[in-house]
């Protein structure tokens, strides 16, 4: 099992900036990916980035590129996501997840390919 608790999320104004925190904590030590994934009301749960611990590669989302960045602190069993220039669009839930087994990165934004989450952060965005 492997525990997230994210934290970090909050109201900002549009242009404004957050920084998102997933700690992880119990059997870590194969957890092959770490993601953020958001979802808004009445909307699918969407990939935003995710990070592979191991080697350090990184993917995002289309909407979210050049503005997030996901980084870790293996030390500290800990995954950032560094939202700058937020948008109202922005405004979600986030969730952090654990993903345990290889894949191609074609399926790292795939929520259904995750195998742990945590409770989740909001986020919201004002104009």
């Amino acid at each position: 099992q492997v525990q997230l608790v994210e934290s970090g999320g909050g109201s900002v104004q549009a242009g404004g900036s957050l920084r998102l925190s997933c700690a992880l904590s119990g059997y870590t030590y194969n957890t092959r990916y770490i993601g953020w994934f958001r979802q808004a009301p009445g909307k699918e749960r969407e990939g935003v980035a995710t990070i592979a611990p191991g080697g350090g590669t990184t993917l995002y989302g289309d909407s979210v590129k050049g503005r997030f960045t996901i980084s870790q602190n293996s030390a500290k069993n800990t995954v950032y996501l560094q939202m700058d220039a937020l948008k109202p669009e922005d405004t979600a839930m986030y969730y952090c997840a654990a993903k345990t087994s290889y894949s191609s990165i074609n399926s790292w934004l795939i929520a259904s390919n995750f195998d742990y989450w945590g409770q989740g952060t909001q986020v919201t965005v004002s104009s």
